[in-house]
């Protein structure tokens, strides 16, 4: 009798660690002020019989290979990386949106530059980081103005392309370029030092206020349904934590993400120019879509045509629900 009890307790516990096994979700994330929300979620994670494991990637694009092989069930990101992957054959879906803003177009200021109109004609060097949202909003803003660009020079600005967003700061305070498209707290981190100063946030282009969304995977979408359900009740949840409580938001971005190397300061100016949120605008995805097709962006080779393919939102919206939030 004894025998068989415990071979009953040990078989209990067998299906108890593989169901928490199967719980176990990865995260991609970048390291940005406005995705520190994201990063939280595996702090409460077990509350929701969920494990987070976060991987931090030097840029968005980089993501999205690692999810196309398996390695990553949901990510963080700019619209573009995902609108990227999505067109080049990654199946995933944008299940929420966790931030938006975050992006200023930044001068040496030394040069006698009062809006980006300034620039027309002057063949400046304006730098970016290849592939992200930054990029994206830098060329809506430089059309916008009826601009020409190119990586040589003889048009109105010459582009320079950066691997990560450190070095875009670093070119500029040595004077190696002269404008760049920056993140946050990056941007206001190089504001703060002396060595930038804003031209303007691009954010009155057709494309508005860029959105980030939350992305999962198509297979764990409709293979796991509930511990996709849970991810989303995760997110809100961890969501809705920074934003009523401000303090915990900024501590836990300034001590967990950044590990002390932000300021209290920088980190509230950043967030002026960022907000944490729940939603994706309906239709940003597709305009996001459509003006990296005009722009060349991502080198699609089936470019999303509508968002009702790829954004699935019901998920997050039970989320809401159950947690009363509007």
């Amino acid at each position: 009798m004894r025998a068989t009890a415990a071979c009953a307790a040990l078989l209990a516990l067998a299906v108890t660690t593989s169901a928490r096994a199967e719980d176990l979700v990865r995260l991609g994330n970048l390291k940005f002020a406005h995705y520190g929300a994201i990063s939280y979620m595996k702090e409460i994670a077990p509350k929701y019989g969920l494990k987070i494991d976060e991987r931090v990637f030097p840029k968005g694009a980089d993501i999205y290979p690692a999810m196309a092989v398996d390695q990553i069930d949901i990510s963080a990101s700019g619209g573009d990386g995902a609108v990227a992957a999505r067109g080049n054959g990654v199946k995933l879906y944008v299940v929420a949106g966790f931030a938006n803003g975050g992006v200023r177009i930044l001068r040496r200021p030394d040069l006698e530059i009062k809006s980006l109109a300034d620039l027309k004609g002057k063949g400046l060097k304006v730098a970016t980081v290849r592939g992200g949202t930054q990029d994206l909003m830098l060329l809506a803003e430089l059309d916008k103005h009826g601009m020409t660009w190119s990586e040589r020079s003889g048009k109105d600005v010459q582009l320079t392309y950066f691997n990560n967003y450190a070095d875009l700061n670093q070119a500029l305070a040595q004077k190696y370029v002269d404008v760049i498209c920056q993140s946050e707290p990056q941007s206001t981190q190089a504001i703060s030092a002396g060595y930038a100063a804003e031209v303007v946030k691009p954010y009155d282009t057709p494309i508005g206020i860029p959105y980030r969304p939350l992305v999962m995977t198509e297979k764990m979408y409709n293979e796991r349904p509930d511990v996709a359900a849970r991810v989303l009740k995760l997110f809100v949840a961890a969501t809705k934590a920074f934003i009523d409580d401000p303090a915990l938001a900024e501590k836990y971005v300034r001590e967990q993400v950044f590990k002390g190397q932000l300021s209290s300061q920088d980190f509230r100016d950043a967030m002026d120019n960022a907000k944490y949120t729940y939603d994706v605008p309906a239709g940003h995805m597709q305009v996001t879509a459509d003006y990296m097709t005009k722009y060349g962006l991502g080198k699609m080779v089936n470019p999303p045509k509508s968002d009702a393919e790829w954004v699935k939102l019901d998920l997050l919206e039970k989320a809401k629900a159950d947690l009363k939030i509007n």
